[in-house]
């Protein structure tokens, strides 16, 4: 089992450079949040369309196979779950369903008792016939509602993790350490410490790897030692783990310290006195057209995308 390959979650891809690793940190993060805020109050179309350009995004960008693959395949299947057990749930209204039209068509059909013989039947289109219970069969019930629920929850799933799963792939952590920082610039004259909270940012970026390196060899740890989990039971299982945890901790503080030692000996004392110069920031032709890609995209989602209430 190698977490670092098959878990690549906030890893950076050095190799190869696509078109997406050489456009702006700045604008990638616009980008990222376009995906997460044009979600807000959006129709169901608007946020399918959300998940075919991330995935339109990642085979476009010719990211390698094995990258995407098994991350993006077990999002897909996580999707897919919760939109089939959330088009079968209760759509939470609490209400007996109750058809429009009679159960006997035909009396919408036969001709009018009165004594007005210029009157013609009014006949009812079954085409255009409205169904709010989709399917019924047994104890499984799919409604409109529920159907529009799923949609909503299985979408935000794939895009909430995956936006910012595809950011984290084609952009270093300095980048976004630099992107931000040059965004949050106007947030100094409220004498807020954006230096501090880029610094901690990266810091976090770079543990991430740490933690699973140590989350994988303490699960190989255990598994060489070829424990018998039948005879030790759920009491004696749950000890190995809290054991398991409790190492776990100690090593990651230790690799915490040890990050601080070494910065304390290099003479960092405080961000503004040891500032570190990330890269220069400057915008590109290729940043030019993904900010008017970006405006398009908006304008889309404000014509087309918002939900009708």
């Amino acid at each position: 089992m190698d977490l670092l390959r098959s878990l690549p979650l906030g890893l950076y891809l050095e190799q190869p450079q696509t078109w997406l690793h050489k456009l702006d940190p700045r604008v990638k993060l616009i980008w990222l949040l376009s995906f997460l805020t044009s979600y807000v109050v959006a129709n169901n179309y608007w946020r399918v369309l959300l998940v075919l350009l991330l995935i339109v995004f990642t085979l476009f960008a010719k990211i390698p196979l094995r990258v995407w693959r098994q991350q993006m395949g077990w999002l897909l299947v996580l999707s897919f779950m919760v939109l089939a057990l959330g088009a079968i749930s209760p759509d939470g209204l609490g209400i007996n369903y109750q058809s429009r039209l009679p159960a006997n068509e035909q009396i919408l059909t036969q001709p009018a008792t009165t004594k007005d013989t210029k009157k013609t039947p009014e006949i009812v289109d079954s085409k255009k016939e409205y169904r709010y219970v989709l399917f019924h069969k047994g104890p499984v019930k799919v409604n409109r509602r529920s159907v529009d629920l799923a949609i909503s929850l299985s979408t935000i799933v794939f895009t909430l993790i995956y936006s910012t799963n595809l950011y984290l792939l084609t952009t270093a952590p300095e980048e976004i350490t630099s992107g931000m920082e040059s965004l949050m610039q106007p947030l100094r004259k409220f004498k807020i410490p954006v230096t501090e909270i880029t610094l901690t940012l990266t810091l976090s970026l770079r543990f991430i790897p740490l933690v699973l390196e140590e989350i994988q060899n303490l699960v190989r740890s255990v598994m060489t030692r070829a424990i018998n989990w039948k005879k030790l039971g759920l009491k004696g299982g749950a000890k190995v783990w809290l054991i398991v945890i409790e190492r776990l901790l100690e090593n990651l503080l230790l690799r915490a310290e040890q990050m601080a030692n070494a910065m304390m000996v290099r003479g960092f004392t405080s961000p503004n006195e040891h500032r570190v110069k990330w890269q220069e920031l400057k915008l590109k032709l290729g940043d030019w057209l993904a900010i008017a890609i970006l405006v398009v995209f908006w304008g889309v989602r404000i014509a087309f995308g918002t939900e009708v209430s």
